[in-house]
């Protein structure tokens, strides 16, 4: 697909529009050619556009729908993936201006919100209504809109399931400029094909998204954490089925290793409170009564103790809390920062072969003498895998992580498992998505890009085009 340039005649008219909010040329700043994965590469738009209103994205869409002229959605641009990119130049349209909580409805218990609504900022919202959003991805500076079109996870997953789990309805507006209401605040309908359920997880390669209605729950009135040292990975991550069975309904599961925690350590200048071990699952209690709690975790702690665990540490205080989650918060940019750069994938496998999985992936690492670190969902065989470059020189790098990449991948198919569990696909993952899901599934999704977005101007070279 061939996509037009900008004239100053299309400048004019996207000014028209969003007066004052419009940058072109050097007024263009570098955040926009990039997201948080640097290694894919950066590609500079040819303008950005602040909207605020989901009229005004209509009306742009209509022109470029009209013009050929390439469109690339983008929240705050904290994927992972290279998915909110304009790898065909043409405009970034960015929701980042549109963070209104519209409406909290406590007796329907829902919200209604702008996308650019940022994740660490809803729960202030909710304050004193007894409710809670459940979706907890690990980057708080993420967008709503950004969470419900990558359908992002996070470690409550394994209680309260992810994103799509919470999306009621959806304002999205259409290639052609049309704006469609999908959904709404029903909590159940059979009303034909599940359009809402298509655009979540969809990358902005279907519409743009500029309202979304989410679902709230009674907000948990007590928490704990258990760290639960292993001496080594296939014991901690044997320990996990047996938790999941327990009916303590845990709420994270996570599992990390030492070399990780090194890392966080380091990056967030704070010591962790046990690095003894090889592997380490931390697991989080939430109850509605305190007399709940204390059962649940003196069941846990007979239990994994019974399956070989080294001992079990509890945090019941916000100051043990925050030790234990910060520095589960903090291991990605922790990583990050001990190299020079990195590539990532987030396959997610079957729970009981995470650690053949984890096998597999030292064996390539000591092939290719390259560090490689893992943490991830236990609860639910998501698995965030972060290659390093460190020292390599380009070239080498290059070669490297082409074979590793290709190799993790093969491994996370041959074990059952899928490309992403939760960061989207972006353009870095396209070749891995196909080999995953086959010639046949992709086929189908090119069909539904085709009948929501004929023409192709909607965040191309993502996903499957």
């Amino acid at each position: 697909m061939t996509y037009a340039s900008l004239t100053q005649s299309d400048l004019a008219f996207f000014e028209s529009v969003m007066p004052g909010r419009v940058f072109s040329g050097q007024d263009i700043l570098t955040d926009y050619d990039h997201d948080e994965m640097t290694e894919y590469g950066h590609f500079r738009p040819e303008a950005v556009l602040q909207a605020l209103t989901a009229e005004e994205v209509s009306k742009v869409l209509a022109y470029c729908n009209e013009h050929c002229i390439a469109v690339t959605p983008r929240g705050a641009g904290t994927g992972l993936c290279g998915g909110c990119v304009a790898i065909h130049g043409g405009i970034v349209i960015t929701t980042e201006k549109m963070k209104r909580v519209l409406e909290v409805d406590t007796e329907n218990m829902t919200a209604t919100v702008e996308p650019g609504v940022l994740l660490m900022e809803f729960p202030k919202s909710l304050e004193g209504t007894g409710l809670f959003y459940p979706p907890d991805p690990g980057e708080k500076t993420a967008t709503m809109g950004g969470n419900a079109m990558t359908n992002a996870g996070g470690m409550r997953a394994v209680r309260y399931g992810v994103t799509r789990d919470y999306i009621l309805g959806m304002q999205v507006v259409l290639a052609d400029g049309s704006i469609i209401e999908i959904g709404g605040k029903n909590v159940k309908t059979s009303s034909g094909y599940s359009l809402l359920h298509l655009m979540i997880g969809s990358e902005g390669t279907l519409g743009i998204l500029t309202r979304l209605t989410v679902k709230l729950v009674p907000e948990p009135a007590v928490t704990c954490s258990l760290l639960v040292p292993f001496q080594d990975l296939d014991s901690c991550i044997g320990a996990v089925p047996h938790v999941l069975r327990l009916g303590v309904n845990p709420t994270a599961v996570e599992f990390m290793e030492r070399e990780v925690i090194g890392c966080a350590e380091t990056y967030l200048g704070k010591q962790f409170p046990d690095t003894a071990a090889d592997a380490y699952l931390l697991i989080r209690l939430d109850r509605q009564h305190a007399n709940e709690i204390q059962p649940a975790a003196d069941a846990l702690v007979d239990l994994l103790l019974s399956l070989g665990a080294k001992d079990v540490l509890m945090a019941d205080t916000e100051e043990r809390l925050s030790s234990l989650w910060d520095a589960r918060g903090a291991f990605l940019e922790a990583i990050k920062g001990s190299t020079s750069t990195m590539d990532e994938c987030d396959v997610v496998v079957p729970r009981k072969l995470i650690p053949d999985f984890v096998r597999k992936m030292r064996e390539i690492g000591e092939k290719e003498a390259i560090r490689i670190r893992v943490f991830g969902h236990a609860g639910d065989g998501n698995l965030h895998i972060y290659v390093c470059r460190d020292e390599l020189p380009e070239p080498v790098w290059k070669e490297k992580i082409a074979r590793v990449m290709d190799f993790l991948y093969a491994a996370a198919k041959s074990l059952g498992g899928n490309v992403s569990g939760e960061h989207g696909i972006g353009h870095a993952k396209r070749p891995y998505l196909r080999s995953s899901v086959g010639d046949r599934q992709m086929d189908l999704m090119r069909g539904i890009k085709a009948a929501f977005d004929p023409n192709g101007i909607l965040n191309p070279g993502k996903v499957i085009s």
